[in-house]
């Protein structure tokens, strides 16, 4: 396949009319097209549309990706959800972008294959598990104050500094922004976001360690707090919150909840119990977790493989026990292999004098005894040129 390019749009919080639906096919012929989903795929030529405008107007999500490595996701909330100014610290030019139009905030995770240093691309099949359904629960996170998804933006901006080789300087201006907790527990989706935007396992890893953990308290312990929470609340918002209910607002109640209710439980560990870490020291750190962790796998293979030779060995001693304990059946059906003459029948021969002569060596009697029928065995069949070269392989002397 030469080339292909994916474009998929998803319309969560309300359907399209009937009259968007006809001016979004206006730009497509050929796309699969419902008054929630718009999807298609190219294998040679473009979409014509302004993907941006079409989120901007219509769709809550979009995605996108090509074969030659370029892959944008870009997902659409309400300002109220999401404010631009939440999302703005965790902005890199490379990776994540944010804009707001008619009341909404579009968050723009975007990689350019030109500036990802010439990696392959064609990762199949992770390319299809995705879809916009697997990345819609990134809205949810997001409007519910889970900010993993721009830190993991974040992180992926800085894998393509690293591999643009960009001034040092420049390194240690960049500090990273605040530090989620769950770095190292990500959801499904968000484990898919990293992978989707290329964010360097061993980046992840030291980044991680500024994170605090989500498994504080047990759930059940959770879930009284949440509604200690809810109970708390003036009568004036909650009844506020049934009437956005009520009009259909259903689906950014629960976020608009739980973003408030961890910004009033925010513990003090979550973003500030660690100094900010500037881009130079992250990717110091990652370098030293790589080396590290390359080399911890390079002792694990080799332990392996010595465990795998051991066993080779005890298992190879064990059958030349067995064979030296009854050598002479193995003669005998020498003998009949090479009565056959043929190849397959010489290689097996061959296989069995190797066991003898190993089995032999163990005992100077035995290896002179395998010698001696080794030397006859060359000339009895000294005119089956096909045996002696295989003979003089492994080894048997001339007379």
């Amino acid at each position: 396949m030469s080339e292909y390019q994916y474009y998929e749009f998803l319309a969560v919080d309300r359907p399209l009319t009937q009259d968007e639906q006809a001016r979004v096919r206006a730009l497509s012929t050929r796309a699969e097209i419902t008054s929630t989903r718009f999807v298609n795929e190219y294998h040679f030529g473009d979409f014509h549309g302004n993907t941006t405008k079409m989120a901007e107007q219509f769709y809550d999500a979009h995605l996108y990706f090509a074969n030659w490595g370029s892959r944008r996701l870009l997902l659409r909330l309400p300002t109220a959800a999401l404010a631009e100014k939440t999302v703005e610290p965790y902005t890199l030019e490379e990776s994540l972008t944010v804009h707001v139009k008619g009341g909404f905030t579009l968050v723009d995770f975007c990689l350019d294959a030109a500036g990802d240093g010439g990696a392959e691309y064609e990762d199949w099949d992770a390319m299809e598990s995705w879809t916009l359904g697997s990345f819609a629960q990134l809205r949810v996170d997001l409007a519910a104050g889970d900010l993993r998804p721009l830190y993991l933006a974040w992180l992926a901006g800085l894998r393509m500094w690293e591999l643009a080789e960009d001034d040092e300087e420049e390194y240690v201006r960049a500090v990273e922004p605040p530090v989620p907790a769950g770095l190292g527990e990500l959801t499904g989706p968000q484990r898919m976001l990293a992978d989707f935007l290329r964010v360097d396992e061993d980046l992840l890893a030291v980044a991680t360690e500024a994170s605090a953990s989500l498994a504080g308290a047990a759930p059940a312990d959770q879930d009284k707090a949440l509604a200690a929470f809810v109970a708390a609340l003036p009568v004036a918002q909650k009844e506020a919150l049934l009437v956005e209910v009520a009009l259909g607002g259903a689906a950014h109640v629960g976020p608009q909840l739980m973003r408030r209710f961890r910004a009033a439980h925010a513990r003090a560990d979550d973003t500030t119990a660690h100094a900010r870490r500037n881009a130079a020291e992250l990717l110091d750190a990652a370098h030293r977790h790589r080396t590290g962790r390359i080399e911890r796998e390079r002792r694990v293979r080799a332990a392996a493989q010595e465990e795998r030779r051991l066993a080779a060995e005890e298992q190879r001693a064990a059958h030349l026990d067995k064979v030296a304990t009854a050598p002479g059946p193995l003669w005998e059906e020498i003998d009949n292999l090479i009565g056959q003459k043929k190849p397959a029948a010489y290689d097996r021969a061959v296989t069995l004098l190797t066991d003898l002569r190993d089995a032999a060596a163990r005992t100077s009697q035995a290896s002179a005894d395998y010698h001696r029928r080794t030397r006859a065995l060359r000339e009895a069949h000294r005119a089956k040129p096909a045996l002696m070269g295989r003979l003089d392989k492994i080894g048997i002397p001339h007379l």
